[in-house]
């Protein structure tokens, strides 16, 4: 089955729901037993719902899995993740440009409770050798990167990790499974927030594991119903009715953000571009041969790396509106040093690159001429 057959058909039988040809919301926090004892495949909304199995399975099928779990948020699913495979004592490996939320997670929650984290860049996946030991338990990678859209080779970090039987989890939310499938690379479990493309309308905060180890599963379904950081049945809902149309919008997106890459690398008020599908990429190739195409999102340095330059652009723009999030159907900007990333230390920002000049661009959906008069006029001397 294609994708986007499988966007629309899979993780639901509607036999099962009185015919009912979307998924009904089970509004309820628990079903009825007839005699104690009975086993029901759903007891309590916490432990599932007919409404959030059909959103688990719909995700696995997208992202080639035999497991889904749906979490309350991104940042939910990752900290499931994290605790059912890591223990004080433990070492994860960490790429280290990531998202400002996986980051605080590392070093502010994980640390402190025991686990060591070390952070490596992995664009040359050759420096992964030397750090790989017994003690490390998990590998960590994000790709393309939150905001400078930096690359790694999931293949071969993935082999070098399996080699010394070390786990490798993947964020995959900038790309989605419709451009990029890490299990199939080699990867052992794929974390979205689903809150960005997956649901695609900015209404839902939701977050997702795909998997296929039995073990592991399970292992991460006990967190998902022991800590209880599960979605409700509406915003269930919404992300299945976004997944019907997410290769759609994901080619609109990627057709804009490819136009507005190459014509913001013209404009004087930008000093550097960052977007995998622009020649000059340092992952470009690595882009062509990974993804299907090369995504939605295009940050950039402005040539007055100041705040009040950030600033006066992003007050300038008329479409694209100020905000945290990304992957909706409009276009919104990001002040990664203050939003995204505000959380992460400034010294670990200046490592990074994240400086006060730099925008992240969610390339939304309408219509290009529109969002390129938006730049070009917020953009202006």
């Amino acid at each position: 089955m294609k994708f986007a057959t499988k966007t629309i058909h899979c993780g639901y039988d509607s036999s099962q729901h009185n015919r009912a040809v979307m998924p009904p919301i089970y509004q309820t926090s628990a079903f009825a037993h007839e005699t104690v004892g009975e086993v029901l495949p759903f007891s309590y909304a916490r432990t599932g719902t007919p409404t959030r199995a059909a959103l688990e399975n719909c995700l696995a099928a997208l992202e080639n899995a035999a497991h889904g779990l749906a979490f309350s948020s991104g940042m939910a699913a990752i900290d499931a993740v994290l605790r059912a495979v890591l223990h004080p004592g433990d070492e994860v490996l960490a790429q280290r440009d990531l998202y400002g939320g996986a980051y605080r997670l590392l070093t502010r929650v994980l640390e402190p409770a025991g686990i060591k984290v070390t952070f490596l860049d992995l664009s040359d996946a050759s420096t992964l050798a030397a750090a790989l030991h017994p003690g490390v338990k998990l590998l960590w990678l994000e790709t393309p990167s939150n905001p400078l859209l930096n690359l790694v080779d999931i293949s071969e970090l993935s082999r070098q990790a399996h080699l010394a039987g070390v786990p490798v989890a993947v964020d995959n939310t900038f790309a989605t499974p419709y451009l990029q499938n890490p299990l199939d690379q080699g990867a052992d479990i794929v974390v979205h927030s689903a809150t960005k493309y997956l649901a695609g309308h900015s209404d839902v905060l939701l977050g997702m594991v795909a998997l296929n180890d039995d073990k592991l599963y399970q292992a991460i379904r006990f967190i998902q119903s022991a800590a209880g950081a599960v979605p409700g049945p509406q915003d269930c809902f919404l992300t299945l009715r976004g997944l019907k149309t997410l290769h759609l919008r994901m080619e609109r997106h990627c057709d804009n953000a490819e136009r507005v890459a190459h014509w913001l690398g013209s404009q004087a008020a930008v000093e550097q571009v960052f977007f995998p599908g622009l020649a000059q990429h340092p992952g470009h190739a690595l882009a062509a041969r990974q993804m299907k195409r090369f995504g939605g999102i295009v940050s950039i340095y402005l040539r007055d790396n100041s705040r009040a330059a950030a600033a006066r652009v992003c007050e300038r723009l008329q479409l694209f509106a100020l905000a945290e999030s990304l992957g909706g159907v409009e276009s919104l900007v990001n002040h990664s040093a203050t939003m995204s990333h505000g959380s992460m230390p400034a010294q670990q920002k200046t490592v990074l690159g994240i400086r006060e000049g730099l925008l992240r661009l969610s390339i939304g959906v309408e219509d290009i001429d529109d969002i390129l008069l938006d730049l070009q006029q917020a953009l202006a001397e």
